[in-house]
């Protein structure tokens, strides 16, 4: 193929660890506007947005084959500007600018200088804010606000508890809660962490590095009307403990995060053990984000009204994008990693 038919994608070949298989690839096919399906738009890319799932899947090996294709590009955010629409398409002009996400299960993903989009999934971004900062909303914002709002009563001050508040989904998760008139209870590490969580308005932060989570919700008697867990396995036991804290009927909310074999049995066993006899009382809600056009204008309407905020941990150059995404795994990220698009692109 020409240049002129190719581009640079960051892409896996295969299935594996993102340190042997995520690589910059010269001769990818480019998308052009007679390849675009009627509903979808073309894209050239500002800046995208990294989630924990574009390695968690990744690395699922067999599975990861079942359910998505490869070469895979990564990512699933982005911002950009719309470069040609689909024959149905209304809602959107060439020179948008646009902020949204694609589905993280296909082939074509978002660390590419061009961008085949479902507008299912996109958003026009409002006049004033940085589409660069923006990138770091959708996939997290979408996750905060599904994993609360359907559970919540508006401005009634609910009581939600949020495990792991201060990654890419719990920045949001806070403030989400706070907006819906929620009475919020977070976890948070040790230092920026815990500052962090306060300055996003949660009116309680449990340290986890200094604290026993699960003996101290259990010690304070007070009962949730929510739980959203995105960590997973830290403390694995936080839903399997939560008779004495969670309300009877009241949802656990497992957002995502890491599983271990103890963890994963411990929802299981949780989940299926009947209440008379010594169960939890609440119930266990598995979650996986939607795209909503709705739900998203809603979040972008909060950010342009300084309502929102876009906590960005890291930006990166196109060029170090495995950077990025190795600093993501690591673990230890406070907000947003960002990957802006190559300029020479």
């Amino acid at each position: 193929m020409s240049s002129q038919t190719t581009m640079q994608a960051w892409q896996y070949q295969s299935p594996g660890p993102i340190q042997s298989t995520l690589k910059l690839h010269a001769s990818v096919p480019k998308p052009s506007p007679s390849s675009l399906s009627p509903d979808q738009v073309l894209i050239k890319t500002i800046a995208a947005g990294l989630n924990p799932a574009d390695f968690k899947v990744q690395e699922l090996g067999l599975i990861a084959r079942a359910i998505t294709g490869f070469p895979k590009t990564v990512g699933m955010d982005l911002t950009g500007t719309v470069q040609a629409v689909g024959p149905n398409v209304t809602t959107f002009s060439v020179g948008d600018t646009i902020v949204g996400r694609v589905n993280p299960l296909k082939a074509a993903g978002t660390l590419a200088p061009l961008v085949v989009a479902d507008t299912v999934g996109i958003a026009r971004l409002p006049e004033g804010l940085d589409p660069v900062e923006a990138a770091g909303l959708p996939t997290g914002a979408l996750t905060a606000y599904q994993t609360i709002a359907p559970h919540v009563q508006v401005g009634k001050g609910d009581k939600v508890f949020i495990n792991g508040a201060a990654g890419g989904v719990g920045i949001f998760s806070v403030q989400v809660a706070k907006l819906l008139g929620c009475r919020v209870t977070a976890t948070a590490s040790t230092g920026r962490g815990v500052e962090l969580v306060k300055e996003l308005g949660a009116d309680t932060v449990i340290d986890y590095r200094q604290t026993d989570v699960v003996a101290h919700l259990k010690s304070k008697g007070e009962e949730y009307d929510l739980i959203v867990d995105n960590v997973g396995d830290g403390p694995g036991d936080l839903f399997s403990s939560s008779r004495t804290y969670l309300g009877v009927g009241k949802p656990y909310v497992f957002a995502g995060g890491r599983m271990t074999m103890r963890s994963v049995f411990n929802l299981i066993t949780a989940a299926v053990v009947p209440t008379a006899l010594g169960g939890v009382k609440g119930r266990l809600v598995t979650f996986v984000a939607k795209d909503s056009i709705e739900d998203l204008e809603k979040l972008l309407k909060w950010k342009a009204e300084g309502k929102l905020r876009i906590v960005v941990d890291s930006t990166f150059e196109f060029k170090d994008a495995k950077v990025a995404m190795e600093h993501l795994k690591a673990g230890r990220v406070k907000g947003k990693v960002i990957v802006k698009a190559d300029p020479d692109q």
